[in-house]
């Protein structure tokens, strides 16, 4: 038994979003800052890579966040 793929192109734009919720991967934040998602959580840290600011939490993943 072959996995269900959804494509998102085929479909009506008025289709509802909560229909692909469980095919979607988790996707961090883009934020312009950082200050207030830093202290969400007593696990998250700030970490610079390439050019780039994250908050990464590796006990809780959906605190992830990107700056820039």
């Amino acid at each position: 038994m072959t996995p269900k793929v959804l494509d998102l192109a085929s479909c009506s734009p008025y289709t509802p979003r909560s229909k692909f919720n469980m095919y979607k991967a988790k996707t961090m934040k883009v934020r312009s800052s950082l200050k207030s998602l830093k202290n969400r959580h007593r696990d998250c840290q700030i970490v610079r890579r390439k050019g780039r600011l994250y908050v990464i939490n590796k006990t809780d993943p959906r605190f992830k966040a990107r700056q820039g």
